[in-house]
């Protein structure tokens, strides 16, 4: 195969300029971290924004009326509407629908909410289908499980065809009158591959069903909007774009969000309350029970603003002529099988791949030793793994701040780890 690449893409991604802005990457040069799809690193930025809240602000929001509670409480409202606009949730003046922004956990929260309110808003029951695609990750795949086991509801599963994608005759076939939910990953975290989310919100919609997108694998590198992706919901997590563990988003239709019931109760999402009865919040808050993390929510604005800073579309881009990289430099050598799409350029951020009789622990036990981080196992995505005939894989992702010295030794790592079990190192 012919690569994509000319001499001006690998001049790009020769050196990267944003490796100084990250402490950890600039703190160890010798580093070829190639995780990312697990979690990104953190710009320092990100890890000031922090601190500063606990420095300047540290105090509950919303629940007092001196200057650093309104002041925290505030930086949360500012977040949502930075959040809202950086995935396109407008209205159709272009107001950034902050108050559809919910503040998780992480995306697999989002999801858990999602999958424990939707069935009583839908009154999904026996008969019904919940629709979600074999390439799921297990965020996105047992809460459904979960859901269809009380309810009696049917899990259908969209396949793929042999190019990893899924085809429009699986949508008409698959989705249809008894569907109730339809919740589809956008990028694989495995293959890497980015589904037709406009499709599949179309075909959920010409049924009268409702579209929630794993955002996790999207989000943080292709561009996103929710408008046109169609969806009526779109999780994701902080981590994954550069901003702190342990903070998710939830984005769903301003009407939706309003109909749907609580998932967590307690203090903060109530209005008002009885010995007999409660009146909920008005969204977001009526589903942020407790104090929420506000420091997280203030570095997941300074993330969002930091990918801003530098044009999210050129951080596509170099994402993409990474991935390209990466993707050929595996297929040059034979010992290698890519898991996923041959062709270089339908991977977003991850690649996944098998070294031949070696198992992908030991390959990655031995690339640490040279200071290569790769991913090894089935990434929480067993049935996928099933469904493609592997037990688990190998998986490298790449982030804008890599360049191409990090999947140079990526290679010549696996280079050592083929010589090693086969006698010639």
């Amino acid at each position: 195969m012919a690569s994509i690449l000319s001499a001006a893409h690998i001049a790009t991604i020769e050196q990267s300029p944003y490796k100084l802005d990250f402490p950890l990457l600039a703190q160890n040069p010798q580093l070829a971290f190639l995780d990312s799809a697990a979690t990104a690193q953190r710009p320092a930025t990100v890890l000031d924004a922090e601190r500063h809240f606990y420095e300047t602000m540290n105090a509950n929001p919303l629940r007092g009326l001196y200057r650093l509670s309104v002041e925290a409480t505030a930086s949360i409202d500012a977040a949502r509407t930075r959040i809202a606009r950086f995935i396109g949730a407008t209205d159709d003046d272009g107001t950034p629908q902050g108050n559809a922004i919910v503040f998780t956990r992480n995306a697999s929260e989002a999801l858990n909410l999602l999958s424990r309110t939707l069935p009583r808003l839908t009154e999904l029951g026996p008969g019904d289908d919940v629709v979600i695609s074999i390439m799921e990750h297990h965020s996105n795949l047992i809460p459904w499980q979960q859901v269809c086991a009380a309810t009696g509801a049917n899990l259908v599963y969209l396949r793929l065809t042999e190019d990893f994608s899924i085809p429009k005759s699986e949508l008409a076939e698959k989705i249809g009158p008894r569907t109730k939910i339809v919740s589809v990953t956008h990028v694989s975290n495995v293959l890497g591959v980015q589904n037709d989310v406009a499709a599949i919100a179309a075909r959920a919609h010409e049924v009268g069903a409702l579209c929630i997108v794993d955002g996790a694998q999207s989000v943080p590198h292709v561009a996103v909007n929710v408008r046109s992706l169609g969806c009526d919901f779109l999780a994701f997590s902080a981590h994954k774009l550069g901003g702190p563990m342990g903070i998710g988003v939830l984005w769903g239709k301003p009407e939706l969000l309003d109909a749907m019931p609580p998932f967590l109760v307690g203090g903060e999402m109530i209005d008002s309350v009885t010995e007999t009865d409660a009146v909920w919040s008005p969204v977001p808050q009526k589903f942020e029970a407790g104090t929420q993390d506000a420091a997280g929510s203030y570095a997941t604005d300074a993330a969002i603003a930091y990918l801003e800073a530098h044009d999210m579309a050129a951080l596509e881009e170099r994402e993409r002529l990474l991935a390209a990289y990466l993707c050929e430099q595996l297929q040059s050598r034979d010992y290698i099988t890519i898991v996923g799409p041959s062709e270089p350029d339908r991977h977003v951020g991850a690649v996944s791949f098998d070294v031949k009789g070696i198992h992908p622990h030991d390959v990655a036990s031995i690339l640490d030793m040279s200071n290569v981080c790769i991913r090894a196992g089935h990434h929480c995505a067993q049935p996928l793994l099933t469904y493609l005939g592997w037990h688990s894989t190998c998986r490298a992702s790449v982030a804008f701040y890599n360049d191409k010295a990090d999947i140079d030794r990526l290679i010549a790592g696996l280079d050592t780890v083929w010589g090693i079990f086969n006698g010639r190192n």
